[in-house]
């Protein structure tokens, strides 16, 4: 059981992961919306919002939907993922960039990470349609803010015909070779959830350079009523659509995405600064390619310098060790001193809803390997990570103070 180290008191007011950061011109469009008394799925803030994301991110349009789910499923079906397809999906992500696939009936199979930006591995997807060479969808997302190998996974969905969906969920503003993440898929997506760099409590934009596919994924997310004068419908349809007063948030709040971005580097490049000497390095992105968004601030602990760690299903225990931690023993801690962690996400494959779909990766002989074969050796990079990382509080409202007690409590886990 752990007890308070006398030298830090914990955090009067908690110390969060993240969490929405308001400026005052949200409720100006939000009070808008309510004196015009468009408090519905259309109105100004809806339109206007759909236009400054679209130019934002330098694709032709931009759909306002109720949520990144709802984005993602309609971009799963204009892809034309139907039920029986196998699917390509990252495999270290949330649930929500895959189970979308599940609601048309598609089979995810799931693609190993890459170490080098915690995303997709081009390799692995290579090898991938080695042993499926039939599949023609990717869905792909780019983890914690930080731009995917975008060229090298293009390039191996082009030789095979394919077409790739881009979860950019948690990358708003992040550019990969100057290009903002949510146009390098043939659809992209974003999400506005409330922990996101811009935030509207809810909401997400379904992105596309194809006019066809924007009138169509309006149409669906609108019950898919046909311009009739009765309520006419020959299709299935979704109440899905965005309602203009979470537009009106997300319309206060786009003026400062990158403010909101450069503080969340501040905070990424203070823990690197205060992790120096310690057995752990930060979340990885190519510097030369890429500017991540530093959604969250995530660590990586040195295999050697692991404690005794077990996790099962839905609890994990670990001995303390002189020199050494987990993420178990830093989470606990820091929530012992009223701060707020989490565990990177448990890789897809892993999980018991889909532990008996197929998974690929490839080991240093550049063979492509099964999770049947996996299950055998234990060994996959989206597993590692998640052994031996976490998240910490990225909150853009910390102050400096705060994150220095934050860092101090980590580095005692080591001693």
């Amino acid at each position: 059981m752990f007890t308070h180290d006398k030298k830090f008191k914990p955090f009067t007011g908690k110390v969060w992961l993240a969490t929405p950061t308001m400026h005052g011109e949200e409720l100006k469009w939000m009070t808008d919306a309510f004196n015009k008394n468009w408090m519905s799925t259309v109105g100004e803030n809806i339109n206007e919002v759909e236009r400054l994301t679209a130019a934002k991110i330098g694709c032709k349009y931009a759909v306002a939907l109720s949520c990144g789910t709802a984005a993602l499923h309609l971009a799963v079906k204009l892809a034309g993922i139907k039920r029986g397809d196998k699917v390509f999906c990252s495999d270290m992500t949330f649930s929500a960039t895959l189970n979308p696939v599940v609601y048309e009936g598609g089979v995810p199979i799931f693609i190993d990470t890459e170490r080098d930006t915690w995303n997709m591995d081009p390799v692995a997807l290579e090898k991938a349609f080695e042993l499926y060479p039939d599949v023609k969808h990717i869905v792909m997302a780019n983890l914690y803010g930080t731009p995917a190998k975008m060229d090298e996974l293009r390039a191996v969905a082009d030789r095979h015909g394919a077409v790739i969906v881009e979860d950019a969920a948690e990358s708003l503003g992040a550019t990969y070779k100057g290009k903002q993440t949510g146009t390098f898929g043939d659809i992209g997506i974003i999400s506005f959830n409330g922990n996101k760099i811009i935030t509207g409590s809810s909401g997400g934009m379904l992105l596309t350079d194809d006019i066809e596919q924007a009138n169509k994924a309006r149409k669906w997310s609108t019950q898919s009523r046909e311009a009739a004068p009765w309520y006419q419908h020959e299709e299935l349809g979704y109440n899905y659509r965005m309602s203009n007063v979470i537009a009106g948030v997300i319309r206060g709040q786009l003026p400062y995405l990158e403010e909101h971005i450069a503080q969340k580097k501040a905070i990424y490049e203070r823990y690197k600064a205060g992790f120096k000497g310690l057995p752990v390095v930060m979340n990885p992105f190519d510097g030369k390619n890429s500017a991540p968004n530093y959604w969250l601030s995530c660590m990586l602990i040195d295999g050697d310098a692991m404690c005794k760690h077990v996790r099962g299903e839905m609890e994990a225990c670990y001995v303390k060790q002189s020199g050494k931690s987990c993420p178990t023993e830093i989470l606990e801690t820091l929530a012992a001193y009223n701060a707020e962690g989490r565990p990177i996400w448990k890789p897809m494959h892993m999980q018991p809803i889909y532990r008996n779909n197929p998974f690929v990766t490839v080991e240093g002989d550049g063979r492509a390997k099964t999770n049947a074969y996996i299950a055998g050796s234990g060994v996959d990079v989206g597993m590692d990570i998640f052994n031996r990382g976490l998240c910490l509080p990225s909150d853009n409202k910390m102050t400096a103070e705060q994150q220095d007690t934050v860092i101090n409590i980590v580095r005692a886990c080591f001693e």
